[in-house]
């Protein structure tokens, strides 16, 4: 997993000095109907990560966990991430993500295996989730800075 640790606290030292040059409303802007805007992208990643989080932790304290999806756009729409701060969701976002990086390195080489079932889908194992969880990010992360 050392890849993805690598590749994850690249992105981290990287990307918020890259996010940091949109303003709010250059954030808030929708680029067209049904489209999230950079804002509303950011706030699916915050709430990626927290739901990331109870998923690493709780795959690591039993061999074998079934936990609920989440709904995204109703998750970014209660959450109003178009009224919040750019700045403050930046933080937000990198802050939460650096203690993911935290915890995902500190996960034990024998409980990687461990297994996690999304919303009563497939198991997949710890080290898919946390792989699956980076290469979720970058592409939000590109949509936004792109």
């Amino acid at each position: 997993m050392n890849d993805v640790l690598e590749n994850f606290k690249t992105i981290l030292d990287e990307n918020p000095e890259r996010l940091n040059k949109f303003s709010d409303s250059e954030a808030g802007t929708r680029p067209g109907p049904g489209k999230w805007s950079k804002k509303e992208i950011l706030g699916h990643l915050i709430d990626s990560a927290s739901n990331n989080h109870q998923r690493f932790v709780r795959t690591q304290l039993e061999p074998s966990v079934s936990l609920p999806g989440y709904q995204q756009e109703l998750w970014v729409g209660v959450q109003q991430y178009q009224e919040e701060s750019w700045k403050v969701m930046i933080q937000a976002w990198e802050g939460f993500n650096r203690h993911l990086l935290h915890v995902i390195s500190h996960v034990p080489e024998d409980k990687r295996a461990n297994l996690c079932s999304l919303d009563g889908q497939e198991a997949v194992t710890l080290e898919f989730l946390a792989r699956d969880y980076v290469q979720h990010l970058a592409h939000h992360l590109r949509q936004i800075l792109d």
